[in-house]
C-alpha cells in the first residue's frame, strides 16, 4: 500500500487569482492556475461592466474559490481604506512551526493585485491568492511559511496605507503557554501504530518528533475498516455514506498522523479519491465543516510519556456524517493528566488540521471521563477553541472533584483497618457518601496518582523516577508535580506545592446528625483520621494545603470556574449511570451536579447546561448510540443556532444567542423502564431515592465524605474557612466531657462551609501563560 506525507502547506506556485479554484467551467478551472488567469477575466466584467459593479461582485463569487475560513468574519472595514489582517489558523500569538493561515481583507473596490504583504519587511505577497468571502466579497489569503522564532509583524498594504498585526511564532514542538517542557519524557512515535500498518518509526530528535504520514481507510460494505490498496481509486466493496449536508460520498477517510507540542496526532476526514487538494480551499465534499476532537480518560500513569494512542480518530458514527476528527496522545490523561497541556496539545493539533484543510466552522468537544475534565477545562480557560462539548462520565475537574474525594476514601479505608472495630461497615459506608461499600475501596484506589511512586509507566527508566532515599530529586509519579509549572514548588524542598487539605473537616457529621453513628464515634474518627504527607501515605496530621497553590488553583483555572468560556457555549453532559456499579465506580452521579453549580455560581443561570441519564448497557458513550450519538447531532444544530445569531447580532449577551438556539430535544431528561425505555423530559435535581422524582428514583444520586462532612455540591472549596470549634453551636448535644475532646481534636477549627474558601477567588483571566 502506498504511502504518502502530506505536502507541505504553501508549497508550490500558485497565481494570486486563486489557489487551484473550483470554477464555473473546466476552461476557467484550468485558467485560474498559473498564468493563464487572464483567460477568465471576462468573467469579471460582463457587458462592459466595471469591475466594482454588482455584476462583477457576483461574477467573482462565481470564479473565485471559497475562504478557507468560512466562518471567521473579517473585521469591521477601516475608514481609513486599510486593509484588515488576520490569522485564521491560530491566535496571533500562538503560531506554531512557523506557518500560519493569514487572511488580508480588502476595502470595498480595492484590487487585490494591488496588495502586498510583508513579514519584518520580507515580502510573501506570492503566497497569497484572492478568494472570495461570503457577504464581504474577494479577499486575499495565503500560507505564510518561515515565520522567524519568537515576535514578527505583519504588514498589509494597499494604496499607501497600511495595517500591522504582530505574531508570536513558537517551536512545534512547544510550548506555547503551559511553561517549561516536562523531563524525562519518554517518546512513543516507535510504538504508535499506524493505520493500515507500520508505526511511525524512531523519533528524529529529542522532542519526539517524526514525520507526518498519510493513510487511506475506507468502510467496507461489511462494516469493517480496512486500508485502500489504491490511494487513488475508490475501492468496489467501499461503503457509501449520506452526511448531515445530504452529500452522498464513498466512505473512503484520509488519515493524517504525525507530531505536534511533542504528541503523536490523528485527524480523520472524509476524502474522495482523485478530488482536489487537501488544502485550506478545497474542502473534501463529504466534509460538513465541522471538527470533532476527542479527548481520551484515564489520569493514573498520565505523566513523562509522549503515549501510544489517541482517543481514536476512526469513528464510524462521526466520520459516516460528514464530521473530521482528530485526538493526540497527549489528549488522553492516561497519558498526560494536566489539563493545560492538553489545552496546548489540542491548540497545536487544530492548527495542524486548519492548515492542511481549512478552518472548520465549529470545533465540538467529546470526551468521557478524564476527557470530560479536558473538554469542561480548555472551553473555559482557552475560549475559542472549543464552540460546545459533549461530555459523559464528566467531573468537573481533576483537583477538586475525584482528588479530595480519593484523599478521603484513603483516609476512611485505613481508619478502617487500623481501627476495625470502631465503626461497623454500614456507618463506614454512611460516613463516606458513597453507594456501596465497593465504592468507597474502589475510590480509595484513586489516590494512587497523588502518589510518586503510585504508578510510573514502564517507559520511564526506574534510575530516573523518585525513590525518598536513592533519588529523591527524580521523576515523581503524581499530579501535583505534573503541574508544578502552575502551583510552583517549595524552594526549601524543592517539593511540589499542594492545593490539598482536610483541616477543620467534620468526618461523619451527616451520620452525626441522622444518629447513624454517636459523639463518640464521631470523635474518634476525627481524632484518628488523620492526613496524607507529601508521597501520598497516611500520616496522623491533618493535610494542610500550600496558600500559593491553593490561590494559583483558583486563578488559572485548575478548579474549574464555569465563568470563561465555558459560560459562552452549549454543554451537553451525558452520564450512563453507575454508581450502584456491583464492583463499586468513580464516576458518580454528583460530580454533573457539581459542575452545574459552579456555573450557576459563576453566570447565575445555567441555560447553556443540559444533563441526559440512562442506565447501564444502554449504547454507551458513541455516536453510533442512540442516546449520546443524537446528543451530538443537537449540539451541533445548537452551536450552530449560536453561530448564526452572533453574526446576526454580534453585540448580544452571548447567553441570549445560546437560549435561542437551544434545540427542543436538548433539555434535561432520563431514559427509564425494564423493557422500551420512557423518555422521562424534566429538570435533573440531585436527589436520592424516595424523593418522588422518577428520575432521582431511577438514578439517585449519592455524595462523598467530604460532602457528607457538610461541604457544598459545587465541591469548590480547596481549603475551608475554619472557625473555632463550639460545643453549644454544635447542631449535635455534647457532654461536658465530650465538648472538651472535641476542642482538642479540632483544635485548629472546624470547616465553615457557608463562607468562601480560604484563597478562594476568580478567574485571573483566560489565555493564561505559565
Amino acid at each position: 500500500m502506498r504511502e504518502r506525507s502530506p505536502a507541505a502547506p504553501g508549497r508550490g506556485t500558485r497565481d494570486r487569482t486563486g489557489p487551484r479554484a473550483p470554477v464555473v467551467t473546466p476552461r476557467c478551472r484550468r485558467a485560474l492556475v498559473g498564468a493563464g488567469a487572464a483567460l477568465c477575466a471576462a468573467v469579471f466584467t460582463v457587458s462592459g461592466a466595471p469591475p466594482t459593479s454588482q455584476t462583477a461582485f457576483e461574477a467573482s463569487a462565481a470564479v473565485l474559490p471559497p475562504s478557507a475560513a468560512p466562518a471567521v468574519p473579517p473585521p469591521a472595514p477601516d475608514r481609513a481604506g486599510r486593509p484588515t489582517l488576520q490569522v485564521l489558523s491560530s491566535r496571533a500569538d500562538a503560531v506554531m512551526g512557523g506557518t500560519a493561515l493569514v487572511r488580508v481583507g480588502l476595502p470595498s473596490g480595492a484590487d487585490p493585485g494591488r496588495a502586498r504583504l510583508t513579514v519584518d519587511g520580507r515580502d510573501v505577497t506570492d503566497a497569497l491568492a484572492t478568494v472570495h468571502l461570503e457577504g464581504a466579497g474577494p479577499a486575499l489569503e495565503g500560507v505564510v511559511a518561515d515565520l522567524p522564532d519568537g515576535r514578527a509583524t505583519l504588514v498589509a498594504a494597499l494604496r499607501g496605507r497600511r495595517t500591522r498585526l504582530a505574531v508570536t511564532n513558537h517551536p512545534a514542538s512547544g510550548p506555547v503557554f503551559s511553561g517549561p517542557h516536562e523531563t524525562p519524557f519518554a517518546c512513543g512515535t516507535d510504538d504508535f501504530g499506524l493505520h493500515g500498518g507500520g508505526t511511525l518509526g524512531p523519533p528524529l530528535d529529542g522532542d519526539c518528533s517524526a514525520p507526518a504520514v498519510v493513510r487511506h481507510m475506507y468502510r467496507t460494505t461489511g462494516g469493517a475498516w480496512a486500508a485502500m490498496p489504491d490511494p487513488d481509486r475508490v475501492p468496489g466493496d467501499a461503503a457509501r455514506t449520506a452526511t448531515s449536508t445530504g452529500a452522498e460520498v464513498p466512505f473512503t477517510v484520509r488519515v493524517e498522523t504525525g507530531t505536534a507540542n511533542r504528541a503523536i496526532y490523528e485527524t480523520a476526514v472524509l476524502f474522495t479519491p482523485g478530488a482536489d487538494g487537501p488544502d485550506p480551499w478545497h474542502a473534501p465534499e463529504g466534509w460538513n465543516r465541522r471538527l470533532v476532537y476527542k479527548f481520551g480518560g484515564g489520569c493514573k500513569g498520565g505523566w513523562f510519556v509522549q503515549g501510544t494512542r489517541t482517543a481514536g480518530v476512526l469513528d464510524a458514527g462521526m466520520l459516516s456524517q460528514g464530521y473530521a476528527v482528530a485526538s493526540a496522545t497527549l489528549n488522553v490523561f492516561g497519558f498526560n493528566c494536566n489539563d493545560l497541556l492538553a489545552a496546548e496539545t489540542m491548540a497545536a493539533v487544530r492548527e495542524r488540521f486548519v492548515l492542511a484543510h481549512g478552518s472548520p466552522d465549529l470545533t465540538l468537544g467529546w470526551g468521557s471521563s478524564g476527557g470530560a475534565y479536558q473538554a469542561h477545562q480548555i472551553a473555559d480557560n482557552y475560549p475559542g477553541l472549543l464552540d460546545g462539548v459533549v461530555v459523559s462520565q464528566s467531573f468537573p475537574d481533576a483537583l477538586t472533584s475525584l482528588v479530595p474525594a480519593a484523599a478521603d476514601a484513603l483516609l476512611l479505608d485505613a481508619y478502617a483497618s487500623t481501627h476495625p472495630d470502631a465503626l461497623t461497615r454500614d456507618q463506614r459506608l454512611a460516613v463516606s457518601g458513597f453507594p456501596t461499600w465497593r465504592s468507597l475501596r474502589r475510590m480509595a484506589r484513586e489516590a494512587v496518582r497523588i502518589d510518586p511512586r503510585g504508578v510510573c509507566r514502564a517507559e520511564v527508566p526506574e534510575e530516573l523516577r523518585y525513590h525518598p532515599g536513592r533519588n529523591p530529586r527524580g521523576a515523581r509519579c503524581e499530579l501535583f508535580a505534573h503541574t508544578v509549572n502552575v502551583y510552583g514548588a517549595d524552594p526549601d524542598t524543592g517539593l511540589p506545592r499542594r492545593p490539598l487539605d482536610n483541616v477543620g473537616v467534620q468526618y461523619g457529621l451527616g451520620a452525626l446528625l441522622d444518629g447513624t453513628i454517636g459523639v463518640d464515634e464521631f470523635l474518634h474518627l476525627n481524632e484518628h483520621v488523620g492526613g496524607l504527607d507529601a508521597d501520598g501515605h497516611v500520616v496522623a496530621a491533618r493535610t494542610g494545603a500550600d496558600p500559593a497553590a491553593t490561590e494559583a488553583a483558583y486563578r488559572t483555572g485548575r478548579l474549574l470556574n464555569g465563568g470563561g468560556g465555558l459560560s459562552r457555549i452549549p454543554i451537553v453532559d451525558h452520564r450512563t449511570y453507575t454508581d450502584d456499579s456491583p464492583g463499586g465506580d468513580v464516576h458518580m452521579r454528583y460530580h454533573s451536579f457539581a459542575t452545574r453549580e459552579r456555573l450557576r455560581a459563576a453566570n447565575g443561570a445555567v441555560d447553556n447546561h443540559v444533563m441526559l441519564v440512562e442506565e447501564r448497557g444502554s449504547g454507551g458513550f458513541s455516536a453510533s448510540a442512540p442516546v449520546a450519538g443524537r446528543a451530538l447531532r443537537e449540539l451541533d444544530a445548537w452551536a450552530t443556532g449560536v453561530l448564526e445569531r452572533r453574526r446576526r447580532a454580534p453585540d448580544r449577551p452571548a447567553m441570549d444567542h445560546v437560549r435561542a438556539a437551544r434545540p427542543a430535544w436538548l433539555t434535561d431528561a432520563c431514559w427509564v423502564g425494564d423493557g422500551p425505555r420512557r423518555r422521562v423530559v424534566a429538570e435533573q435535581l440531585p436527589l436520592g431515592t424516595g424523593s418522588g422524582d422518577t428520575c432521582a428514583e431511577a438514578f439517585p444520586t449519592h455524595s462523598s465524605p467530604r460532602m457528607v462532612a457538610g461541604a457544598p455540591v459545587a465541591s469548590d472549596v480547596i481549603r475551608c474557612r475554619r472557625v473555632p470549634f463550639d460545643a453549644d453551636a454544635h447542631p449535635v448535644e455534647f457532654t461536658p466531657e465530650q465538648a472538651e475532646r472535641a476542642a482538642r481534636v479540632f483544635a485548629d477549627g472546624v470547616c465553615d462551609w457557608s463562607a468562601p474558601g480560604e484563597g478562594q477567588q476568580g478567574l485571573a483571566g483566560t489565555w493564561l501563560r505559565f
